[in-house]
């Protein structure tokens, strides 16, 4: 689990842990939509199985989001007298607008990786 954890945040081919699944050497401080490799360019590796096929990654893009809106709301209450302060809304919206970016290309990298042995 931790071996694919470290795969998954390098960028690597799932089948071959070799070739890149997006152009970026850097995922995390890219900002803007993802540009991803159809094939792998060291296994030829199809990434998308099919038309539609990250669909589902947007349910996982969707469940990173809650959970960091969470995180953030536990983190920001610390610094605040009151339990919910209208700040921390303010708070919570510039977290996940920044890390909206990152949070595409992690979970398109969390889909491929669920389903790497699915083969059409």
């Amino acid at each position: 689990m931790a071996h694919a954890l470290v795969h998954i945040l390098s960028n690597d081919c799932p089948h071959c842990l070799k070739g890149k699944v997006f152009n970026e050497k850097n995922i995390f401080l890219k900002f803007g939509f993802p540009n991803m490799n159809s094939n792998c360019s060291h296994c030829n590796y199809k990434f998308e199985k099919e038309p539609g096929y990250f669909f589902g990654a947007m349910y996982v893009n969707y469940g990173l989001t809650v959970a960091q809106a969470i995180g953030t709301y536990l983190i920001a209450q610390l610094f605040f007298e009151v339990t919910f302060d209208l700040r921390i809304i303010a708070i919570i919206a510039i977290v996940i607008v920044a890390m909206s970016s990152f949070n595409i290309r992690l979970s398109r990298l969390l889909w491929i990786y669920m389903f790497k042995n699915y083969s059409i």
